[in-house]
């Protein structure tokens, strides 16, 4: 991927959580995820650190995990 491609994906996330101002990291996370973005370029446009995305992903594994557990 170069750096245009991934110049333009933050800009695509940067738009898509401007209306999520008062949602979570968590919330977050889970809208960029889509975009393929790193952890390092999610952190930029949440303006957090690369960990504490990474902690936000574990939360959605998590989360998934005990749903999935429910339905059984």
């Amino acid at each position: 991927m170069n750096s245009e491609d991934t110049t333009i994906r933050q800009m695509l996330g940067y738009l898509c959580i401007a209306n999520e101002a008062e949602a979570s990291l968590i919330r977050k996370v889970e809208i960029l995820d889509r975009f393929g973005l790193s952890d390092k370029d999610i952190a930029t446009i949440c303006n957090c650190t690369s960990q504490s995305v990474r902690n936000a992903r574990s939360q959605l594994k998590k989360s998934a995990h005990a749903k999935n557990e429910k339905k059984k």
